[in-house]
């Protein structure tokens, strides 16, 4: 996984366009938000699933960095003072605070351009799997995805979900890209088994859910130097989470629920693979 997390940072520093390239103030913007850091989750499941069934780390690269790019588009937008009004993001000012709002919307805008152009331009795998990368990074990011994830967020502020709405928002918010990052490495690998699409999907939401919990359970144990935002926002802001609906005990071993859900999602599609199973693990362990 260290050499996984290594080979992203090389890629994504190689593709990026140039800080020194016009517009430089946008690009410095876009590098600054994409490699500032971060677990790296994302790619690092691209790879070990692309990897477990069979493919070439060059095949994998560009799904992974499209991935992660995808990722930081988002958390861009999503610190924006008209969404989640973040000043800190992985322990440094937030884009907007850093470059101004309007370069931080333009440097969104740009990213999500940027991840779509790294798959279609990829000379590693046939046209149709290019096909369906576009297809589900586009899904992934989309309403039924991370912005209708976003959209479900915002109305729910100052409101108490049930739990099945609270995993429906998460489903969509986090999970739609954690699952695609999964079958990105899937699709690259040419993977064609019914069984082993259906159980990675399944095991790439769990994943995604899992993280979510953790990080709703960070935002109150944590401490903002060690997981890099600010601690305490979703509280201050009255949006519903995982201790508040269930406490703190109850958000933990809902977390655990869904990492048995995921390595048993894992055994079903009868993929062999410890890379995957650490990485369920690493989603409801981590400290940051």
């Amino acid at each position: 996984m260290q050499a996984y997390a290594e080979r992203i940072e090389t890629v994504l520093d190689a593709r990026l366009p140039p800080a020194s390239q016009q517009p430089e103030s946008l690009h410095r913007a876009m590098r600054y938000s994409v490699l500032g850091g971060g677990k790296r989750l994302r790619p690092l499941l691209t790879y070990a699933t692309g990897v477990a069934l069979g493919a070439s780390l060059e095949a994998l690269d560009s799904a992974a960095a499209a991935v992660e790019v995808i990722h930081a588009y988002s958390l861009v937008h999503d610190d924006l003072p008209a969404m989640d009004d973040d000043a800190l993001r992985r322990g440094q000012p937030t884009c907007h605070v850093a470059f101004g709002e309007a370069t931080a919307i333009l440097a969104g805008d740009a990213l999500q351009a940027f991840a779509f152009e790294l798959i279609a331009a990829c000379g590693h795998t046939a046209p149709s799997q290019c096909g369906t990368m576009l297809g589900l990074l586009a899904q992934a990011c989309g309403s039924e995805g991370m912005a209708g994830g976003q959209a479900l967020d915002l109305d729910a502020v100052g409101r108490v979900l049930t739990l099945p709405d609270l995993e429906r928002m998460h489903t969509l918010k986090t999970g739609a890209l954690i699952r695609a990052s999964v079958l990105l490495g899937a699709a690259a690998a040419d993977c064609k088994s019914t069984r082993a699409l259906e159980s990675l999907a399944r095991y790439g939401l769990a994943v995604g859910l899992a993280f979510q919990i953790r990080d709703d359970i960070l935002d109150i144990e944590g401490e903002s130097e060690v997981i890099g935002k600010t601690r305490g926002k979703d509280a201050a802001a009255a949006k519903p989470t995982y201790p508040g609906l269930l406490g703190l005990d109850g958000a933990r071993q809902h977390a655990q629920l869904q990492r048995e859900a995921a390595l048993d999602a894992l055994a079903d599609s009868l993929i062999d693979s410890e890379p995957l199973a650490d990485l369920a693990r690493y989603a409801v362990d981590r400290s940051s």
